[in-house]
């Protein structure tokens, strides 16, 4: 399982490890959990980075119409995992 680490400005960096991923709209977006095993929680980034830049910058989907929407995507991939 491919682990990121999210950095925010001004925060401690967190470990994520990524579940899948999926293109919707144009836009990349990366289902993660914060443990590598077992039940961990879920969440889903997006990637607001350019082609050019050398890192990608992700954040958190917060928008509750975006979030079922790409929520219903990921759950049609793995169908054992709940989408908060």
């Amino acid at each position: 399982m491919e682990k990121i680490t999210f950095a925010p400005e001004g925060e401690e960096a967190i470990d994520f490890y990524v579940l899948e991923t999926t293109r919707l709209g144009g836009v990349d977006y990366i289902l993660v959990t914060d443990a590598p095993e077992g039940d961990g929680e879920a969440m889903i980034m997006k990637d607001l980075s350019d082609p050019d830049d050398a890192e990608a910058l992700y954040e958190f989907v917060e928008d509750d119409d975006e979030l079922k929407a790409v929520g219903k995507v990921f759950e049609n991939i793995l169908e054992d995992v709940d989408i908060v």
